[in-house]
Parts: structure tokens; sequence; C-alpha cells
């Protein structure tokens, strides 16, 4: 398998996956409070995250750095990546959030004043809403870092080789080569002297950014770093079953959608885990290993006894696929609708963050 941090894949193995590339199983006991991601494997994998427990177990210093592609609206899928970020943050991490304009440019084509409106818009605010606090956090462009923070991605490609590039990416062009030294800029700047000197970095990623992970750790050995630790997430799957993505709205829900939006798009495009009919679902039973609405629900309802209970009675045949819907319906809606104000109220904060 090759991972391509610039394309999509994906995973059918998580243990094979894990195995080939030397991920390391989290284990919930070992984290130092608990989130319903880490005990449904959610967030299934991790590399050195003993560094980053330990130190806020003894209370150091230490960071959570993430990055943010402004290429779209903001969906269900971002908001899970934002819950891992507010978790560290309360953990204590300092939080560095890296809009990737420089990189959405080069890779992608969209143009610096785009990509800033749509990271205020879209990232910024939801972010806000979902209750990140402006203290202890760093919110910036890639094209407006500090001198130093700049002069290190220069630095960077002095420590790596083009044959080892090559290896870990396969082909790749100058413009990616210029994206993958800002990338791994933007994992190590929290670590530099402005900002308090070397100390455990926590990435949250999905696995398609192994990658940039190695690059940098390996980078960090070789210019006196501490190698960041990254904790790996299963990635939410689109409302069809494919990639959930911004571009294709059959495949999303996102933040700013109204109930009547959410009921009509869930009903249309959920695909369901449930048999041919009525009769045959009661008397075998529907799967919700592979029903849509049931995998959105792992991720949003919190209650493990309720989810269990979901489980259980849609696989014994008690609960309708269209009843089903209905749950992620009735969840989704109620969430928008609270969420909508706390977006109006995020706006008053917003300029707290972009000093």
């Amino acid at each position: 398998m090759e991972l391509n941090p610039w394309g999509s894949f994906e995973v059918k193995d998580y243990k094979k996956l894990m195995k080939n590339f030397g991920i390391d199983k989290i284990e919930p006991s070992k984290i130092p409070e608990k989130h319903h991601f880490f005990n449904r494997g959610i967030i299934f994998g991790h590399k050195d995250f003993g560094k980053v427990a330990s130190a806020i177990k003894n209370k150091k210093p230490w960071a959570m750095m993430t990055g943010l592609m402004p290429s779209g609206k903001f969906h269900f899928g971002h908001k899970m990546v934002a819950d891992e970020m507010i978790y560290f943050q309360k953990l204590g991490a300092e939080c560095y959030i890296a809009v990737a304009d420089i990189e959405s440019n080069l890779t992608r084509g969209i143009s610096l004043e785009e990509a800033r409106k749509t990271a205020v818009e879209e990232y910024l605010l939801n972010y806000i809403a979902l209750g990140l606090k402006p203290k202890k956090t760093k919110f910036y462009f890639q094209s407006q870092g500090s001198t130093d923070y700049m002069n290190l991605s220069k630095f960077v490609s002095k420590k790596t080789t083009y044959n080892e590039l090559k290896s870990i990416y396969g082909d790749i062009t100058p413009d990616k080569m210029v994206s993958a030294f800002t990338q791994v800029a933007d994992i190590l700047h929290p670590q530099l002297k402005e900002n308090g000197g070397p100390k455990p970095v926590v990435v949250p990623v999905g696995v398609d950014q192994l990658p940039h992970i190695s690059l940098t750790r390996d980078i960090a050995n070789r210019m006196k770093f501490i190698p960041p630790a990254a904790t790996f997430h299963k990635l939410m799957p689109g409302l069809k079953g494919g990639k959930l993505s911004s571009s294709d709205p059959g495949s999303a829900i996102f933040l700013t959608d109204t109930p009547k939006e959410i009921k009509k798009r869930v009903n249309k495009y959920a695909f369901s885990g449930g048999r041919q009919t009525l009769e045959e679902h009661r008397k075998k039973g529907g799967n919700p290993d592979i029903d849509i609405s049931y995998q959105w629900l792992t991720y949003l309802e919190e209650s493990d006894k309720k989810l269990k209970q979901t489980y259980d009675d849609y696989k014994a045949g008690k609960l309708l696929s269209g009843e089903m819907k209905g749950l992620l319906i009735e969840k989704l809606s109620k969430f928008v609708e609270k969420h909508k104000v706390n977006r109006e109220k995020a706006r008053k904060q917003v300029d707290k963050f972009l000093k």
C-alpha cells in the first residue's frame, strides 16, 4: 500500500496497515482523560505518544499541532478533527493551527485571498463555536508566519535528499516538494525558540498524512528537535460509503445545513445495512457494521450504552433502517440548531485568534 497525502484512498485492513507502517496500537487505559474516540477505535494508533502522555502527567509543557486545508465547506468529518484538537487543548496543550494557504495554492490552485476567507468563515468560526479557546492557541497562515518559521522550511530542505523524498512520497514534483518542506516546518515550528524551545508535540492526523510525519520525525533528529508524536484516526465515511468530501454534497453533511437539508440528504444518500424486505430485516436483522447512519453515530453519540443498544437492536431486527436514519437525522438536527447560535456568538471572538 502506498500512502499519498495529496490523494485519496480507502483503508480496508487497519491491522495490516499498522503492521506495515509501524503504527502502535493506542491503549485507552494509558490516555490521561477518556474520550469515546479512543475506546471505539476511531483513534486507533499512535507514534511515540508516550512522551506526550508523560508531559501531561508531569505537568510539563507540550503542544498539539494541526493544519487545515482551506478548500471547501466545513463538514462533520472536519468536526471530528476539531473535537480532537479541543480535547487536547482541555488536557493542557498549546495549540498550533496552520492554515495551509501556501499548500492549497501550490497543489489546488486556490488563491491566498480565497484561502484566508474560507479559513476564517468555514473553519475558525466553527472551531470557536465547537469550543476552541483563544488562550494558548496560535492560529496562523503559512504565508504570514514569523521570519524564523519562514526560514525553517529552507533549513529543513538541507537536511534531506531527493532520493529520501522519492522513497517517502514516490514521484514528487517541485511544488509538492516545497509543500512537504512547509509541512515539516509547521510541525516543528512549536519547538522554535520563539515558542519556548523543544517540547513534546502531538499531531492528530489521518493515516494518509503519515509520509509527512515520517519525514518530519527523521529531520527532527537531524536538527536537534524532539521528534513529533502522532495519533491516527479513522476517516469518517461519506454518506454513500466512499470518501466524505466538501466537493460532493451527496457525501457530506455540513455544519451550516438546516434540519430540512439534513433529513433530505440522509434519507436519499445514507447507505443502509438493512435487508431487502421488512420481513427479512425483522427475521435476520441488519448489518450495523456497513450501515452509514450507524457508522456516523459511532462518531457523534457520546453514550456507549446508548450506542450499544442501537447496535444490538439493529442487528436483532428490532430497529429498522429508516429508524436508524431517523436517529442520525435527530442527532444531527439538534446539533446544527444549537451550533447555529454558537457560530454567531463565535464571530465576536474571531479577532482574538487573528492577532
